[in-house]
């Protein structure tokens, strides 16, 4: 009877265990296939990804290192066009002159009344000043001419690098967004697994006190339990890290943000023709053009450099006037303009127009060589990326099908160890499989959504335009929100 009953109750238990797993499978790898976040606590809507780059544009201290750095480059173009230009300039005086005459004198003029007196000279006390004013022009000045056309190269180049720091902030972005999904990813699959194997833990207990399974059966779930808490505490540690990289981006503390659509398209990339992504990123990348611009500064540095030994001529016209007060005597007025055409050549200026000319050709040299770089390295990233992103397509469709086969191998290996076929350990390992192929599959669509983004960065053709349009595959209904330890 004893037998019966424990029988029976067995049979209830496995039903009621197969029941258990089913609904589980089922709702488990949809929330995590999803890339849906299950709020911990209640929330209001979480941030989409187009307030956090409106955010990160505002605070991302990078873009504004760089914003700085452009501005200040910019300037050397209004400062090199100076030596072009006419320049003004005016100068004034005044003194103060005091003359004395030390001693006396005697009057010496037998017709003057005071004859043979004696006098004493007083000092006299004048006031003198002037102005002068000066325009000059130059005429001929070569090296000032290359390093204006230097600094407008330079110019373009600082253009490039801003808009190359714009267009990486996109990427960034979307890099801490994806990863905060990610770890959600994460947690979902720990806290699932956890609960998966606490009720077989229990379920295995049950089983050991009625005699239908040994003791090591317990100690493996307990085992396995403890290791499927240790991972959970792990995934929500992360999970509130990735959020604070999220702030240190935008520069706001988001509390939760908005998860990933299941309708966003995974499709190979547009054209599907990898050289003529290449092609693209060598016409196109911001890296590229920037290194291209250094090089073309360098060229006319150079030649700045060795025109310094050629002649320069420049215009003057200059404007003097100059009054003296004092006696009739002394007393004067002048008033001058000049117009002067002067030219200078340099011949020798002990070597270091030589040791300029041969440095600046060793910077030509540099900025080749670091041009050469950044096409090679590109070049290499593009199709990188283009394979990968390629690749991800398959593997996206491929996770799917890993995890049908994981449900249907943990439903096999249940149904083995309940007739004596599987062990414990198989049956956990099963489960463990399966939580695995669910986060591997939400990882893998990031990683396509990720990889896209840094494809169009290569080829140029990244645009804010990409932002809205991975937030319209955004779900603001299922916001994942911040795990606070």
């Amino acid at each position: 009877m004893k037998k019966s009953a424990a029988g029976s109750w067995l049979r209830a238990a496995i039903c009621e265990q197969r029941r258990a797993k089913k609904l589980l499978w089922r709702v488990g790898p949809a929330v995590l296939v999803l890339g849906l976040a299950v709020p911990l606590d209640a929330a209001d809507d979480g941030a989409s990804i187009q307030d956090l780059y409106a955010a990160a544009r505002a605070n991302d201290p990078v873009l504004g290192a760089a914003k700085a750095d452009y501005r200040a480059r910019k300037e050397g173009v209004p400062q090199a066009r100076a030596a072009l230009l006419p320049s003004l300039s005016m100068g004034g005086s005044t003194s103060q002159n005091r003359r004395s005459f030390p001693g006396s004198r005697i009057d010496i003029d037998p017709n003057s009344p005071s004859f043979g007196q004696i006098f004493t000279i007083p000092s006299q006390t004048s006031n003198s000043h002037g102005w002068n004013a000066q325009i000059r022009q130059p005429v001929f000045n070569a090296p000032s001419w290359f390093n204006y056309r230097r600094a407008q190269s330079l110019s373009v180049q600082a253009e490039h690098d801003l808009e190359n720091a714009e267009r990486n902030l996109i990427v960034r972005v979307a890099r801490a967004y994806l990863d905060v999904l990610r770890a959600q990813a994460r947690v979902e699959a720990a806290r699932a697994e956890e609960q998966a194997v606490k009720r077989q833990l229990e379920q295995v207990q049950q089983r050991f006190d009625v005699g239908l399974v040994a003791i090591t059966d317990v100690l493996e779930s307990t085992a396995a339990y403890d290791a499927s808490v240790v991972r959970r505490i792990q995934a929500d540690g992360d999970h509130d890290v990735f959020f604070e990289t999220l702030k240190t981006i935008t520069g706001v503390a988001h509390e939760s943000v908005d998860s990933l659509d299941s309708a966003l398209p995974i499709a190979d990339p547009e054209p599907n023709d990898e050289d003529a992504w290449v092609a693209r990123a060598v016409n196109s990348n911001l890296a590229i053009l920037s290194a291209r611009e250094g090089l073309t500064a360098a060229r006319r540095g150079h030649r700045a450099v060795r025109s310094g030994h050629l002649p320069t001529l420049s215009a003057a016209i200059s404007h003097n006037y100059s009054t003296t007060g004092g006696t009739e005597l002394i007393a004067s007025q002048s008033e001058a303009q000049s117009y002067v055409l002067s030219a200078s050549i340099p011949i020798f200026q002990g070597g270091a127009l030589w040791s300029r000319s041969r440095e600046s050709r060793h910077n030509v040299d540099r900025a080749r060589q670091f041009l050469q770089e950044r096409e090679s390295t590109v070049i290499r990233d593009t199709r990188n990326l283009f394979r990968a992103v390629v690749t991800d397509v398959v593997r996206v469709q491929a996770r799917i099908r890993a995890i049908k086969s994981a449900e249907s191998a943990l439903e096999a290996t249940q149904t083995g160890y309940e007739v004596g076929t599987r062990n414990i350990v198989d049956v956990l390992q099963a489960q463990q499989r399966l939580f695995q192929s669910q986060f591997d599959y939400a990882d893998s669509r990031y990683n396509y959504v990720l990889d896209m983004l840094q494809l169009k960065l290569s080829a140029g053709s990244l645009e804010e335009r990409d932002i809205s349009d991975l937030a319209a595959f955004t779900d603001p209904s299922n916001p994942v929100v911040r795990i606070v330890p």
